[in-house]
Order: structure tokens, then C-alpha cells, then sequence
């Protein structure tokens, strides 16, 4: 995998977490964050209002996380999701299918470029950074996306030393979350849990710990 895409998929994906509950503009919420192969060089962020659950009420954001030679910073995405729920970026983007029952929506670069930050974009740099500061060490695993399926169903989209690709991981968080988060690192490397879920092209594997 490239792995200069995968880091930059969890580091959004560590930002825009934030905004699952809280609306990053208007009504919207971050309802998902799909990791693509790294090969693309993009990202998915379903959107939809807080509590949506159901494909039909969610839209899929495909953000190339690249401009130019560059990545895109965290925050920048954050601007291009914003500006995409913004009149008039609306109209660039085009759609070019679906995916998880979910309208698939292209964005146009135009809209990465001119897309601004917000003033409140820039204190939260300066909390997020003295809450949370940069630290080489990589957590292990390493989460790359989440996507809310039901009230109580959170699929996380989980990379981890010692397997290939993305696991997708369905987990119930009215569980018992402590012993499951404890032990989910040795859970999601025992193959005799994987399976396929050919239905979502985000994973290589996926593993049902719904009824652990």
C-alpha cells in the first residue's frame, strides 16, 4: 500500500470524527469516511443529517487528496467538505454512480481550489494540535474510516500490521465496549473470522463482531 495515502486517510479520518454527532455545516454531519485504494489517491466522506442511518439519505464525497504535487492538509478537507455543502459548489461535482446504496459524488478540483478555512478551522488547528500532538508512533491497528450503518451497528474500516488490506470491522456500541476494545487487536488477525463482503469495495475483509 502507499503508505503516505494511508496515513493521510487516518489522519482525516481522526479529525473528521469530531463531526459525526456535530454539523460541519448547516444540518450536515459526518455520517461516514470510506478509504479507497491507496492507488487512487482519494477519500469518500458520507454525509447526511445527524442520526442518518439509511444509504438513500446519505451522499458520497470522492476528495482527491492530492493538489498538485501535494497533499491536501486535514483541514483543507474539511474546507472542501464544508464548501461542497455551500452554494454555488454544488454544481461542479459530478455524480458517477453509487456506492453502498449511496449516491457516489465526484468532486470537481475546481472545488478543492477555491475552497477556503474557515476562521473557527484555524483555532481548532491550535486546540486539536496541543490536545492531540504529532507523534511518529502509529497506532497499531490503525483506524482508516467508519461508516454508521444502523443506531446500533458501526462498521470501522481498520489496517493493521501482520494482514493484508482493509478490514472492515461491524461492531455494536451498546456492547461491551471495554473488553471488546481490549481485545479487538488479537480478534481482527485470526483469518477464521474473515470473510468477504463483496457488497463494499472498501475493504478486503471483513469480520462480524456484532454478537461477541
Amino acid at each position: 500500500m502507499d503508505e503516505d495515502v494511508v496515513d493521510h486517510q487516518a489522519e482525516i479520518t481522526r479529525l473528521l470524527i469530531y463531526y459525526a454527532q456535530v454539523p460541519f455545516a448547516g444540518a450536515s454531519c459526518v455520517r461516514g469516511v470510506l478509504p479507497t485504494a491507496p492507488s487512487s489517491g482519494s477519500i469518500r466522506i458520507a454525509t447526511g443529517v445527524e442520526n442518518a442511518y439509511a444509504p438513500s439519505c446519505l451522499t458520497a464525497y470522492e476528495i482527491h487528496l492530492r493538489s498538485g504535487e501535494d497533499f491536501l492538509t486535514v483541514y483543507e478537507v474539511l474546507a472542501v467538505l464544508r464548501a461542497l455543502h455551500t452554494s454555488p459548489y454544488i454544481i461542479p461535482s459530478v455524480r458517477v454512480g453509487t456506492v453502498l446504496g449511496m449516491p457516489l459524488v465526484q468532486v470537481d478540483p475546481s472545488v478543492e481550489e477555491t475552497a477556503v478555512e474557515d476562521p473557527a478551522d484555524r483555532a481548532f488547528i491550535v486546540l486539536r494540535t496541543l490536545v492531540h500532538p504529532y507523534t511518529e508512533v502509529k497506532p497499531d491497528p490503525r483506524l482508516l474510516g467508519f461508516l454508521y450503518r444502523e443506531p446500533d451497528l458501526l462498521r470501522l474500516y481498520i489496517e493493521t500490521e501482520g494482514t493484508s488490506g482493509v478490514i472492515a470491522v461491524d461492531v455494536r456500541p451498546s456492547g461491551a465496549l471495554t473488553a471488546l476494545l481490549a481485545a479487538l487487536p488479537s480478534m481482527i488477525t485470526e483469518e477464521e473470522r474473515m470473510a468477504v463482503d463483496e457488497m463494499d469495495p472498501h475493504a478486503s475483509h471483513a469480520i462480524d463482531l456484532t454478537y461477541w
